[in-house]
């Protein structure tokens, strides 16, 4: 192992830059709509009691697991685990190829934002007329339907339907910034983080700030925090608290396993994932407060005008808080072209960072494993990306969208990948080793407990949100694969195929030699063949001398 950390290898051009981009990996789009969905479904402020737990006992654990596994080897995820054991390099694969099931779709929600944006702007222009405005009952149903039937010409229940040709040029320009955020590798991708990630941060803050000073702001914030301590009772508010936070850190797609590979060697690692993880509980919970407190002040203005609009009416799983709720709450405002722009600009600057943090750790991954230049993988990547992601800018495509990104960011996907991870390093490899790397160069120190969270503690939390999310699926009403009338469920079969394929892709990828294994193999040949020809040279000495 010792050459492996003296080989010369591309780094960050500073510590901060290396922050910055693993906390824009961690921030994304579910930072925005998923932590305040599920603390304002969960219990209010009294999630915040799980979600915490969950931060020290599987969030940061986990992170310094794959900071000290990626700094330790100086490689990608597949060759990472493949330096542990040969034979685990398919873990990492199966990660890797994961994240690019996720990247195909998730590009999609960055072009919704970047057309938004677009509509934002002509607003602006217009006079500040949003094209979704309207006041109370109407204006939400108006937001519903710009959003679902103008831009999506969403149909539920078809199989895929036409393309939506208003997608696809803002879903080439955001596989466009992918590509020029990261074609001169790591070093350009640490100084573009330096403005895409604190960005975020301040519309947020200049969001958050708005927000409090609506009228009836105050009533948003009691639907945000106000604490249901019963719902600590309830074994789903640990479930997802677990699992939000899991998630929410891009755990398991071998994201940060890539980036620490690129770490200088004297970096610190522990210090590293503490401040990365709360980092990204921080943006969770102002996004929280920036959306609850528009809301709130959205519902006050149409109380007023004599047409409510309750806020429990438009808080929504998934994409409608994103783009139906605020976009329809920040029509309510003054100058609200301008702050809608504000908003999906955030949206952007959110979701572009984690987007190439997956597609950086995919193309890392090939180049590892075959020496092929980064200028011919990364176009090649780019391609097949976009072409994937075309199945959802169909008039279907959200029905797929939601139903892949369910199975892959869920418990059947990137949590089983983490109960794995922390079963082959921590019982099949010698934990001890990273334990006392990441020591080596932190300011703080881990004890033997850390080796218990990951052999033991995270296994079995992570186990037990796997089996209690099978057993939901398995006795689903109405079915989970086919529906009590025997027939196929489509979209859900499609998706667990998906799942099924991975580890199948995975397994072929690992197969495959490597550059490493290719060199090792000539090295190896030219060592017989230095070896004969010194002993040909002994004996025809030896011979000489008998003469």
């Amino acid at each position: 192992m010792p050459e492996l950390l003296e080989e010369q290898r591309e780094a960050w051009g500073s510590r901060g830059g290396f922050i910055l981009a693993a906390i824009g990996s961690a921030v994304g789009l579910g930072n925005l709509w998923g932590f305040p969905y599920k603390l304002y479904s969960y219990g209010g402020g009294a999630f915040l009691i799980p979600y915490v737990a969950a931060l020290f006992l599987v969030g940061v654990p986990l992170m310094v697991l794959e900071f000290s596994l990626g700094h330790y080897t100086q490689r990608a995820a597949p060759d990472a685990f493949k330096q542990a054991h040969r034979r685990f390099e398919i873990v990492g694969w199966w990660g890797i190829i994961l994240g690019f099931v996720v990247i195909t779709y998730y590009t999609v929600l960055l072009a919704y934002c970047f057309s938004f944006l677009w509509y934002s702007i002509v607003g602006i222009f217009k006079g500040g007329q949003l094209p979704w405005a309207g006041k109370g009952i109407e204006g939400v149903a108006n937001a519903k339907n710009f959003f679902f039937q103008e831009y999506l010409g969403y149909q539920k229940g078809i199989a895929l339907g036409g393309i939506q040709w208003k997608i696809v040029l803002p879903l080439f320009i955001t596989w466009t910034a992918m590509y020029f955020c990261i074609f001169r590798g790591v070093r350009l991708v640490g100084r573009i983080v330096w403005l895409t990630v604190p960005l975020p941060w301040l519309m947020l803050l200049i969001l958050a700030v708005r927000g409090l000073t609506l009228d009836g702001s105050v009533q948003g914030l009691a639907y945000y925090l106000d604490p249901a301590w019963s719902e600590l009772t309830k074994p789903i508010t640990w479930r997802y608290a677990f699992g939000q936070v899991f998630f929410s850190l891009s755990l398991g797609w071998g994201v940060m396993i890539t980036y620490a590979s690129f770490l200088h060697r004297k970096s610190d690692i522990n210090n590293n994932a503490v401040v990365v993880s709360i980092a990204d509980f921080a943006t969770s919970f102002v996004a929280g407060l920036a959306v609850f407190a528009t809301l709130g002040g959205m519902a006050f203005v149409t109380q007023q005008a004599g047409n409510p609009v309750p806020v429990e009416e438009v808080v929504e799983k998934g994409p409608s808080l994103a783009f139906v709720a605020f976009p329809y709450a920040l029509a309510q405002l003054p100058y609200s072209a301008w702050f809608s722009f504000v908003f999906f600009f955030a949206l952007v600057t959110l979701g572009i960072d984690s987007a190439f943090s997956i597609t950086e750790s995919v193309l890392a991954s090939i180049v590892d494993k075959t020496g092929w230049r980064r200028d011919v993988v990364l176009p090649a990547i780019s391609i097949v990306g976009m072409a994937l992601g075309m199945v959802f800018v169909t008039k279907g495509g959200l029905n797929w969208l939601w139903t892949i990104d369910g199975f892959a960011n869920g418990t059947w996907g990137v949590a089983f990948l983490g109960l794995l991870e922390c079963l082959v390093l921590g019982w099949l490899w010698r934990i001890e080793v990273l334990r006392r790397h990441a020591n080596s160069r932190s300011d703080w120190k881990l004890g033997r407990w850390w080796d218990y969270l990951v052999r033991l503690v995270i296994p079995i939390l992570l186990g037990t949100l796997f089996f209690w999310q099978l057993f939901d699926d398995i006795s689903a009403e109405g079915g989970f694969l086919r529906t009590p009338q025997g027939q196929w469920i489509l979209p859900n079969c499609i998706g667990l195929g998906v799942i099924a394929l991975v580890p199948i892709l995975a397994l072929i990828l690992s197969l495959i030699k490597s550059r490493s294994d290719v060199q090792a193999s000539q090295h190896k040949e030219q060592d017989l063949e230095t070896k004969a020809r010194l002993s040909g040279l002994i004996t025809l000495t030896v011979s000489y001398t008998h003469l």
